[in-house]
């Protein structure tokens, strides 16, 4: 800010955001360094941008927009290309006939403002934001030279021109000469903007009017830059083509796979194709198998929990279940468990459906309904093949149950997934679905629930303490000594999200001796999981409070994952 631009000064002082004794007895400082009076406000933190943004709005009348919570359409962002949106960092938020209203971080530039008025041909309407937004929104809606939004605009600006190749007989397998280019290319850079965002998954899903993209990212879904709706069949065909679907088939759900090279990594993407009632929705599911982190440390275990959960995984028989929601980290879990007991003197065999990663030294099997390789199939012959470890997916019927539970029952250690929301839930699950109470309690070694809550970013980390109801939910004392409470204040490193990466909270159910016999006696989930707490169990808001008083996470988001842990 120059020294000139004493009219926010002033506006700054009668508005309330600084007193003039503070002006005053900074101005020897600010001449001394040759800043602006402003400049050297902001820098002391004195100031924040968004009081410099609110004076000058108020000082020319203009509104004052918050671009990072306004979705824009289509058609106004296309009423300013791209190379004049950057140059003079402007961002269209609304058109009404040839009137357009463009944020801007300074309304005083005139010559800006004139500028847009001659190349846009329309009626300026200013609106103002402050520089960190217009960025954002920038790099959001216009993106660098080969984002997915500039691929977007070069083909919604008419570069390329979908249509119907010579010869065609079908009109809507979006499959045309003229498309293949650009649409390859926008198929990919979609995909290469979510590994780099680090996106679990990417979601493609038509709408009525539009098409739209959203990536997951540490579990959140974020919304992207949505290509237009009349590229929705181009695209999905390019998709289906590639994991070997039927770009005939529009009727019936698929289930393919695409690997891609990114970076120099090669990367797995489990693709899903399902017909919905404005057309075909897929997902891709994201497997980095190098960046896989299968040390137990990096799943978010306390030491205590850690040496417990070493001593489970090392025992020779008996079954361990991890259970909890779709997405909640039990894959990654079992993983980690083989990897970390993977040694030559092991055999290990994995039933799956379908194969996430491949682990050097395990043998992997992948489930082929098709073909008769159904998950009891396949464990009836993995065990003449004399495994020590088995990890079974998932735990679905009767069958599997029992061959599973025989196994642990004749020397081999079994791991295996359950869909239940609590550890002793587990067990009550088993027997519904048929399993004998004397089997399960006499097979089952631990039950251990999970739950993903987003880590703070280690870049933007700041001291926050949680609201009076957040640490009442938690149960947590805002005295405790040793308490860490933070919170991310958003910064490039994590998108403005304040989070960065995932972590574990767990719920360990080991099972002993009293829980035997209530299991035998087929108690109600209530009473086993009293029983569990007696013998020390944490549920899993009690280990998520744990980790919001060690800084690692924040009260919001242990709260949000563990909605029905009241205990």
């Amino acid at each position: 800010m120059a020294a000139r631009d004493d009219y926010i000064l002033d506006q700054l002082i009668e508005m309330g955001y600084v007193s003039y004794g503070q002006v005053e007895g900074l101005r020897a400082e600010a001449d001394a360094a040759n800043s602006g009076m402003v400049d050297w406000l902001l820098q002391k933190k004195i100031l924040r941008p968004i009081d410099v943004t609110s004076a000058k709005a108020a000082h020319f009348g203009a509104e004052i927009v918050n671009l990072a919570e306004m979705r824009l359409d289509d058609e106004v962002l296309a009423s300013v290309p791209r190379h004049i949106a950057k140059r003079y960092r402007a961002v269209p938020v609304f058109k009404h006939g040839n009137s357009l209203a463009v944020a801007i971080s300074d309304p005083s530039d005139l010559d800006t403002i004139d500028t847009l008025h001659h190349l846009l041909k329309a009626e300026i309407e200013i609106r103002v934001a402050t520089d960190d937004d217009i960025d954002a929104a920038l790099a959001k809606y216009y993106g660098a030279d080969d984002s997915v939004s500039q691929i977007i605009q070069d083909i919604t600006e008419g570069e390329v021109e979908l249509g119907k190749s010579p010869g065609s007989m079908d009109s809507d397998d979006g499959a045309t000469v003229e498309a293949d280019a650009p649409i390859i290319k926008l198929v990919n850079t979609i995909i290469v903007e979510a590994y780099k965002s680090r996106a679990s998954d990417i979601h493609l899903e038509p709408m009525a009017k539009t098409f739209r993209v959203r990536y997951r990212i540490d579990g959140m879904l974020h919304e992207m830059k949505s290509p237009p709706k009349r590229l929705q069949a181009a695209i999905i065909s390019r998709l289906k083509i590639q994991s070997n679907m039927s770009i005939a088939e529009k009727r019936i759900p698929q289930d393919g796979r695409i690997q891609a090279q990114v970076g120099g990594k090669t990367i797995d993407l489990r693709v899903s194709c399902l017909p919905t009632n404005h057309g075909e929705s897929i997902v891709m599911r994201i497997l980095d198998k190098e960046g896989l982190k299968l040390g137990l440390p990096e799943l978010g275990f306390f030491t205590d929990d850690q040496q417990t959960f070493e001593r489970l995984i090392g025992l020779p028989d008996g079954i361990l279940l991890v259970t909890g929601p779709t997405g909640s980290g039990k894959t990654t879990t079992l993983y980690s468990c083989l990897n970390f007991i993977n040694r030559p003197d092991r055999k290990i065999i994995t039933v799956e459906d379908p194969v996430e990663y491949i682990l050097a030294g395990i043998n992997q099997v992948q489930v082929n309904e098709s073909v008769g390789l159904t998950f009891g199939a396949a464990l009836r012959s993995m065990l003449r093949q004399a495994p020590n470890v088995i990890m079974l997916g998932e735990i679905r019927d009767l069958e599997t149950a029992t061959i599973a539970i025989n196994a642990s029952l004749t020397g081999h250690l079994v791991f295996s997934t359950l869909h239940t929301n609590d550890a002793p839930g587990a067990v009550t699950r088993l027997i519904d679905i048929g399993v004998k109470p004397f089997l399960v309690a006499s097979s089952t070694r631990a039950l251990i629930a999970q739950r993903l809550v987003r880590k703070i970013c280690k870049k933007c980390t700041a001291p926050h303490m949680p609201t009076e109801a957040e640490l009442k939910a938690l149960n947590i004392d805002a005295n405790v000594e040793g308490a860490k409470f933070a919170k991310g204040k958003g910064c490039d490193n994590c998108s403005k999200t304040g989070h960065r990466g995932r972590m574990g909270i767990f719920e360990m159910f080991v099972i002993e001796d009293n829980a035997r016999r209530l299991i035998y006696d087929k108690v109600p989930a209530s009473l086993l999981r009293i029983e569990a707490r007696e013998m020390g169990m944490r549920t899993l808001r009690e280990d998520g409070a744990r980790k919001v008083l060690a800084g690692q996470t924040t009260a919001e988001e242990v709260i949000r994952a563990t909605v029905g842990d009241n205990a």
